[in-house]
């Protein structure tokens, strides 16, 4: 979220049309809060910019990044189709009444269960991922009787300038066939012969946090080229090419988040272009973003508990939450940005590592953060963690899981309710010879 995004009023920050004060007061900290304006927005622009744009196109949401049941009938209100990666993310979409038709499953090491439950539940498409995933699907598939139309993932061998844990569309992941040898030849060859399966088409994604368009547009020629050679030597039409997402969300305070038109326009050019020249009609083409449109949407609310003064090393501002709720700075460095929630107008004379609550010296939320004079029970708000934080939450410590509410001018409702002690224990059991007389 850049600096001239942030609202305040008498000297309290503001979110999604509420003083965060009174959300923190009224639902309690830790909490996720949601802007609904800003979700239906970053859809608004997705379809001004890209469907709306070009013809024959479609527009999925990673569901990874986050997905409460609320947005998942947010996103289909607002005419997006929705991209799976589990059993559990396919559930969630039943239960909040998406069509499943309007879904793609992803993964790239699918139960049975989850290929059962795809065919089933009549998923849109599935994205195979290998060789034996494809055998398996085609097995399920005659043993129910029912065609399967899938897209095969390709690692198209494009080095993405983001962190490796993100990195996923280089020749050694471990998602999708890679150009390299030929499984991808086999894939296609295999999916052509069987009467179970349908091959539309095939899908790549390089990673995530990606920021210049140069990597998206190199993925979109070297798939074209196979695209061409597959057509020349096997008589095979793409129908459908999904170029994935990644586009980057910028956490810097003085940042601008990339259009998502930086990164459409170039690949629909690059792949129009490439087209024409191979002599292939252009396929429907989907992309698939999910941090760009949630991340932005989304802030936590912290309470400070501690403050701890290391003479000319460090000052901590301990809060009650941390790796728990966002594990991202932990896991691979993730920088963030934060306020003081009710100290807007105090100038930032300060310098504070935000530190998380959990036994863990990794534990920390953002190091080296400007902020005027902080104390316990101030209240602190971490901005853009609307994206992979709800969805990565855990239990560790026996932490529950913080409450999430979607707010809007008027009005704020409770998306997930916080868990309790006793949610923690649901589920355990002491055997029989353990128990207390």
């Amino acid at each position: 979220m850049a600096a001239g995004k942030i609202e305040k009023k008498k000297g309290h920050f503001y979110f999604g049309g509420w003083d965060t004060a009174v959300l923190a007061e009224k639902f309690g900290t830790p909490l996720y809060v949601l802007s609904e304006d800003i979700l239906r927005a970053r859809c608004r622009a997705i379809r001004e910019d890209f469907l709306d744009r070009f013809e024959n196109t479609e527009a999925v949401y990673a569901g990874k990044a986050s997905l409460p049941l609320a947005l998942v009938r947010l996103i289909h209100s607002e005419g997006l189709g929705l991209d799976l990666v589990s059993g559990g993310e396919l559930h969630a979409a039943l239960a909040a009444g998406f069509p499943l038709s309007r879904t793609i499953l992803h993964g790239n090491s699918k139960t049975r269960t989850e290929l059962e439950a795809a065919l089933d539940g009549g998923v849109g498409r599935i994205v195979v991922d290998s060789l034996s995933e494809l055998e398996t699907l085609e097995k399920i598939a005659e043993e129910k009787d029912k065609q399967a139309a899938i897209l095969l993932r390709v690692s198209p061998g494009v080095d993405a300038h983001t962190h490796k844990y993100i990195l996923t569309g280089h020749t050694g992941s471990k998602f999708g066939f890679p150009l390299l040898g030929h499984s991808l030849r086999d894939a296609v060859l295999r999916a052509m012969k069987s009467e179970r399966i349908v091959l539309k088409g095939f899908h790549f994604h390089i990673g995530s946090q990606i920021f210049e368009n140069t990597s998206h547009v190199r993925a979109v020629e070297i798939i074209l080229s196979a695209m061409a050679e597959f057509r020349r030597d096997l008589g095979l039409i793409t129908e459908e090419l999904n170029m994935g997402g990644g586009f980057g969300v910028d956490f810097d305070p003085e940042g601008i988040t990339p259009s998502i038109r930086s990164f459409t326009d170039p690949m629909m050019d690059a792949l129009e272009e490439g087209c024409r020249k191979e002599g292939l009609p252009r396929p429907r083409v989907i992309i698939e973003p999910g941090r760009w449109i949630v991340s932005e949407a989304g802030i936590t609310l912290y309470r400070v508990q501690a403050m701890k003064t290391i003479e000319g090393i460090v000052t901590y501002a301990s809060v009650d939450g941390g790796m728990t709720d966002n594990p991202r700075p932990a896991l691979y460095g993730a920088k963030y940005w934060a306020v003081a929630a009710e100290k807007m107008d105090e100038e930032a004379t300060e310098t504070v590592t935000l530190a998380g609550k959990c036994c863990e010296s990794g534990d920390i939320l953002i190091e080296d953060l400007k902020a005027p004079p902080l104390s316990r029970g101030d209240l602190v708000a971490v901005l853009n963690t609307g994206a992979y934080t709800y969805s990565m939450a855990s239990n560790y410590n026996r932490t529950p899981r913080p409450a999430m509410v979607l707010v809007s001018p008027g009005r704020a409702d409770v998306i997930v309710e916080r868990q309790t002690n006793e949610d923690l224990l649901r589920g355990e059991k002491i055997p029989d010879h353990m128990k207390l007389d």
